[in-house]
């Protein structure tokens, strides 16, 4: 995973805990949780919106 191991996890979390607080962790995450539903809501619909165009041998 892009070459990250436990202990660069770990600083990058007391980092993060050092910045924003326990308190607003879990808004953090929610909002978080909620971009990536919808980034990949829209890139679904735009792919039920436009399906693959049909090749000239296909029918």
């Amino acid at each position: 995973m892009f070459g990250i191991g436990m202990p660069e996890l770990l600083i990058i979390l007391v980092i993060i805990l050092i910045i924003f607080g326990v308190g607003k962790l879990p808004e953090i995450g929610r909002g978080l949780g909620e971009g990536i539903r919808n980034f990949k809501k829209s890139v679904s619909d735009k792919n039920d919106a436009n399906p693959p165009a049909k090749k000239e041998g296909d029918k």
